[in-house]
């Protein structure tokens, strides 16, 4: 969509059938909206025209190191800002990195994130099978540390074109997490667990020499720029039909104070 009389920026409308959230029990996990009817909630948010990143590494195979330092520089980034927060991320993966018109890739979807604080730890199991960490499935509990292990595997699949534990289903792909942990020479510890958090991260030897002060200003030339003819120009995303069935009026009143 695009606001009036301001034909050079555009913004992604998301609509939400309200029974859907209903039936779901997510009510208490939309904490914001741009307007709302008897049967859509709607969110105005950013548009990122450029793609998911998932469908760049698939085109091309795989990423060499300066490209994967890149975006590696700018997950790490946002999960700094979110860290920060308290806040762990848990979904981390290419789907969920788009890219702007300028080549930046942002993170989205924290329908799994959670605010947690500092020193604690929370115990739901969720995220996507390859990148959950071994704690996790060990119900053993997590905290933010969750997402540095995730920022591991997304590496690996960024450089090699596939990530490093994956099966057939998601309880294979469990034991070959647990497995693959004993198989390998990990660390002994996890980088980013430490005092200074996601710094150990920026401060890593494969890290030596990047320009971090390029990437927050957005001044560092970005490896790959998306191809965005105008400011409503989805082509970088996959069509999909509309959706046809009408849901009916939602009559619970959970949103009325929206």
């Amino acid at each position: 969509v695009q606001i009036n009389n301001d034909n050079q920026r555009s913004f992604a409308l998301k609509q939400l059938k309200k029974q859907h959230i209903v039936e779901t029990r997510q009510q208490e996990h939309v904490f914001e909206r741009a307007r709302h009817s008897g049967r859509y909630l709607y969110m105005l948010l950013e548009c990122c025209l450029g793609g998911e990143l998932w469908t760049v590494l698939r085109d091309k195979g795989h990423f060499d190191d300066s490209m994967t330092r890149f975006y590696m520089a700018c997950v790490s980034e946002a999960l700094s800002y979110l860290h920060r927060r308290g806040i762990v991320y848990r979904d981390l993966k290419p789907e969920n990195l788009l890219l702007d018109s300028a080549g930046y890739c942002k993170l989205t979807d924290f329908g799994f994130a959670k605010r947690i604080g500092f020193g604690k730890k929370t115990w739901t199991f969720c995220g996507t099978p390859e990148y959950v960490p071994p704690e996790v499935i060990l119900n053993k509990g997590h905290d933010l540390s969750a997402d540095f292990w995730s920022l591991g595997i997304l590496m690996f699949e960024l450089l090699t074109g596939t990530p490093p534990f994956s099966a057939s289903d998601p309880m294979k792909t469990y034991n070959i997490i647990l497995k693959g942990i004993d198989a390998v020479e990990f660390p002994r510890r996890r980088i980013g667990v430490g005092r200074s958090g996601i710094v150990e991260v920026s401060q890593h030897l494969w890290f030596e020499g990047f320009n971090w002060g390029g990437v927050r200003s957005r001044s560092l030339k970005p490896p790959h720029l998306p191809q965005v003819a105008s400011p409503k120009d989805a082509s970088n995303f996959d069509d999909y039909p509309p959706d046809p069935e009408q849901p009916p009026d939602d009559v619970s009143g959970w949103d009325k104070d929206f």
